[in-house]
């Protein structure tokens, strides 16, 4: 069901509290940021609900984060399904359509390395980017350290939720 008209976020305000926090977790799956978000309605507008929903990732412990890694697909894999996250994912994603057999080569390869250096998927805000850029990005974050990268993905996963935000907030416009 989409949660808002044009312009504002009336519908969603009005959302019982549980299809509201369902609403969020096609945007960010930590259970605690979506029922934080949800608690701050109303909001009476997408700038107020985007600075409550950056705030309350802002104060999303590490476990809160994992959390909402847990639901992001690695770069490059095709997502499937019919739902607006899988949607999402896939348009997030579309620099990865075309990419040379190579270069995904390269990207699994990168992946596995990522994984088992961080114990978690890599996570890039892809809306844009190419797959040489992900790529990119990717071999560039293998030399951070624990500190650095946990940066990193917080600040990539922000970018990503207020995407969606965005998105969300459209679908009816």
């Amino acid at each position: 069901m989409p949660v808002t008209t044009e312009g504002g976020t009336g519908r969603f305000d009005a959302l019982p509290p549980g299809d509201a926090e369902s609403e969020l977790l096609a945007c960010c799956a930590s259970r605690r940021w979506a029922a934080e978000v949800a608690a701050g309605r109303p909001y009476g507008g997408p700038a107020a609900l985007r600075a409550a929903a950056a705030t309350a990732l802002e104060r999303l412990d590490w476990a809160g984060v994992e959390e909402a890694l847990a639901a992001h697909p690695r770069i490059g894999d095709r997502v499937r399904g019919g739902d607006r996250e899988s949607s999402w994912s896939r348009g997030e994603q579309a620099g990865m359509d075309g990419a040379a057999a190579d270069l995904r080569a390269a990207l699994v390869e990168g992946n596995r390395a990522y994984e088992a250096r961080f114990d978690r998927v890599f996570l890039i805000c892809a809306t844009g980017l190419s797959a040489a850029e992900m790529l990119a990005a990717l071999r560039a974050r293998l030399g951070n350290d624990e500190e650095t990268e946990r940066a990193a993905v917080r600040a990539e996963l922000a970018k990503i939720v207020d995407l969606r935000l965005r998105k969300l907030l459209r679908e009816d416009a």
